[in-house]
């Protein structure tokens, strides 16, 4: 017949293991996550950047939507605080502006996140110059196996505002050289959901023309970012 084990050793023995069988499911259902956000355009910058990962019956942005007040502010003006705020409410990991600012084109950011196990990844900052676009990743499915994961992140328009490309009618941070003059490129919002953008069309008439960006460095192509996210 088995005897329990009743000596000092056997209680060291089973707090042994339960100390391993805690960590494994402590492994098992959650991770630590590193992203690092490349800009890969060649003349548009990132506004302060969010990065969230967070449960799956949450979202920051929704393609086929509606735009919210704070993905508005978000895409209008590169206000994060709303978004952020959302997404502390909800539990959460939250990365705000990992970059310090700005991220100009060609540069890189990294962060690290905490996910629990069937998280998303939800990444959003605007699109500069721009009337309402925004670089976003859409609650991407962290994978549960470690590794190095590539997203190719596409930029979005809110459908809040006509895409007018005019000086009066969106951020002109001083590091961007706009012209000035232009009649405007579109005077109403042909999609008033959040979907992706068509790219600016700009032109080279810096005293007039459409457009009062520049198209020989303010137009793009998806993707706008490269994200590597490792699973660890």
């Amino acid at each position: 017949m088995l005897k329990a084990d009743t000596s000092k050793h056997g209680a060291i023995h089973e707090k042994l293991l339960l100390g391993v069988t805690m960590a494994t499911a402590f492994s098992a259902g959650a991770a630590t996550i590193d992203v690092n956000i490349t800009n890969a355009t060649d003349g548009i910058y990132f506004t302060p950047l969010l990065v969230a990962a967070h449960s799956d019956d949450v979202y920051l942005f929704r393609t086929g939507e509606a735009a919210s007040a704070d993905v508005e502010a978000m895409a209008e003006g590169g206000d994060i605080a709303g978004l952020t705020a959302l997404a502390e409410g909800e539990g959460a990991s939250v990365s705000a502006n990992p970059a310090g600012g700005i991220l100009n084109p060609g540069a890189s950011t990294s962060t690290t996140l905490h996910a629990e196990h069937g998280d998303v990844l939800s990444i959003a900052a605007m699109l500069l110059p721009s009337n309402d676009a925004f670089v976003g990743v859409d609650s991407w499915k962290i994978p549960k196996k470690r590794g190095k994961y590539v997203i190719k992140a596409n930029g979005y328009d809110a459908g809040t505002e006509a895409n007018d490309e005019l000086t009066g009618s969106v951020p002109t941070p001083p590091f961007i050289n706009f012209g000035t003059g232009g009649t405007g490129v579109d005077a109403d919002v042909a999609n008033d959901v959040v979907h992706i953008h068509p790219g600016n069309l700009g032109d080279t008439d810096t005293d007039g023309g459409i457009s009062d960006f520049d198209s020989t460095k303010h137009r793009w192509l998806n993707p706008v970012a490269i994200i590597t996210v490792t699973v660890r």
